[in-house]
């Protein structure tokens, strides 16, 4: 819950600052909270975003976080900002999630190492904080991927009024466990898998060498 909030930061370029927490529970239940909090603060204190406030209450189970960021007057990245001629990039592997949620669902078989790390993309998304912050000034659009790369790059090309062509097959190769499942099955998971909660931005082609040197200091891979 707080991964996905934050990748929202980084769509923005966004540097995160504190989250507030409402958490409703049936009861009291130290051996689920125990786990929960170590997580949550983890992940929370490797990106210096501090717990401010909040409730809790009993109830059904219900997490609600908010998060707050600050980024420098002019240069959040929008969804707004493509122009014609930009290149689509996005970050890491795309349809990971999907395959485990498949996995899950019964509808593919894969081996356990495989499985467990496609798994791992599903239950706990890395944010790309990093990589938003070093793409201010580089990139023209950004967005976060929750519904695929298809629906979340359409969220950008409706804002900044522009189409785009996607090479899909280049897209089909960022499947990390690809030899897994038969290409079909690889492209629609990559193009349309959803929570995958990589970064898609656009820049200028005059950038490519811009975005790389942006990735690299991120640590996180990017492809055109």
């Amino acid at each position: 819950c707080l991964a996905v909030n934050l990748s929202d930061l980084a769509a923005c370029g966004a540097r995160p600052l504190a989250f507030t927490l409402a958490l409703s529970l049936p009861q009291a239940d130290e051996a689920w909270l125990a786990p929960f909090s170590r997580g949550m603060l983890a992940l929370a204190d490797a990106h210096g975003c501090e717990l401010v406030g909040g409730d809790t209450t009993r109830g059904p189970l219900s997490i609600c976080i908010t998060v707050f960021g600050e980024v420098p007057t002019g240069q959040a990245l929008l969804r707004s900002g493509a122009r014609a001629g930009d290149d689509v990039w996005v970050s890491g592997t795309l349809g990971d999630a999907r395959l485990a949620l498949e996995v899950f669902r019964g509808t593919v078989s894969v081996d356990g190492t495989v499985f467990e790390a496609a798994r791992r993309r599903l239950e706990q998304p890395e944010p790309r904080v990093a990589l938003g912050l070093a793409l201010r000034g580089v990139a023209s659009a950004a967005i976060d991927m929750s519904d695929g790369l298809l629906g979340d790059l359409g969220h950008i090309l409706q804002r900044s009024q522009v189409g785009a062509t996607v090479e899909s097959e280049a897209v089909r190769a960022l499947l990390a466990a690809g030899g897994a499942v038969d290409a079909a099955r690889q492209r629609a998971f990559t193009l349309s898998g959803g929570d995958d909660y990589e970064l898609c931005f656009t820049a200028p082609a005059s950038a490519r060498a811009a975005v790389q040197a942006a990735g690299a200091a991120a640590g996180t891979a990017v492809t055109r």
